[in-house]
């Protein structure tokens, strides 16, 4: 996929909607050769993906060793909306709180005073994060009504072939 098609994808209202949310799910491949798909908080700038994680975070040797990874960002009603996304990873550690990370864990519902004690508290627990940087190289957005899963989209063009014969 060319990166004009993967933007134009990303641009598109229902997907920047996706982009703002505040959990995806990343999926990668463990260290063991198994496949992994974990719930993270994530942040969209306009050009990357960021994620968050701890120094000591196990999925940090995986994603060293291999570092192609799939995001779903998806919805919970009827008809779901899908965002897909692939890309390769880049980790970058830093010393403190990257300002993603707050950024990304700002939407939950606290009050002011639970903010405070959230940040303090994260800022205590942590000396450093690495930052875990997707590079979109692939992208489908999926809204069940004007696109379709791959397969799907056979299925219906198949059914008009059947129908016109």
């Amino acid at each position: 996929m060319q990166q004009t098609q993967v933007f134009e994808v990303l641009d598109r209202p229902l997907s920047q909607e996706l982009l703002a949310r505040d959990l995806c799910r990343l999926a990668y491949v463990a260290k063991d050769g198994t496949p992994r798909s974990i719930p993270i908080a994530f942040t969209w700038n306009g050009a990357e993906i960021v994620l968050c994680t701890s120094k000591n975070a196990p999925k940090l040797h995986a994603l060293r060793q291999n570092p192609a990874v799939a995001i779903t960002i998806d919805t919970e009603v009827h008809p779901p909306k899908i965002l897909l996304v692939r890309g390769q990873v880049e980790l970058d550690e830093v010393e403190g709180i990257p300002a993603e990370y707050l950024q990304m864990n700002g939407s939950y519902e606290m009050t002011a005073e639970q903010r405070v004690e959230w940040e303090a508290e994260v800022r205590s627990l942590y000396d450093g994060m690495v930052r875990v940087v997707i590079r979109p190289t692939w992208a489908k957005l999926i809204d069940f009504e004007t696109t379709l899963p791959s397969p799907v989209e056979e299925l219906v063009r198949q059914r008009a072939e059947r129908q016109s014969a």
